[in-house]
């Protein structure tokens, strides 16, 4: 399989399953959630679905339970809409990089400025 026709289908499929999830999948257990990116096996058997989950801990186990059973739905919805052969089989995982990088930034937010020292607002200038 040509990796760049599996890239274009991942794509297709991220599409897909996002418009999905937000206009057919009524499962109540699943909150907001978005598709970041699709990784699909260059065989076509497995796409990997990452998804970012709003909400506590607890609203995004739910999320996940509620996408993991409504995969068999969307693996066979998607095969069809994309007129594929083979359904690839549907995993979802929770992709926590919006997380991390706005945890990065309140780090960086946090450190001292050129000028102050530990902790220490005060700016030079103003004496």
């Amino acid at each position: 399989m040509n990796q760049s026709r599996a890239e274009r289908i991942a794509q297709l499929m991220q599409r897909e399953l996002g418009e999905m999830l937000f206009t057919e999948v009524k499962d109540p257990r699943i909150g907001f959630v978005s598709i970041t990116r699709v990784d699909l096996t260059r065989d076509l058997s497995q796409a990997r679905a990452y998804v970012s989950v709003m909400g506590d801990l607890q609203q995004k186990e739910a999320s996940l339970t509620g996408l993991r059973s409504a995969a068999p739905f969307l693996r066979g919805e998607v095969a069809r809409r994309l007129k594929l052969r083979q359904a690839p089989e549907l995993v979802f995982r929770e992709d926590t990089g919006i997380e991390d990088s706005m945890h990065i930034q309140d780090l960086i937010r946090s450190l001292p400025k050129d000028g102050e020292k530990n902790g220490d607002h005060h700016d030079e200038r103003e004496s």
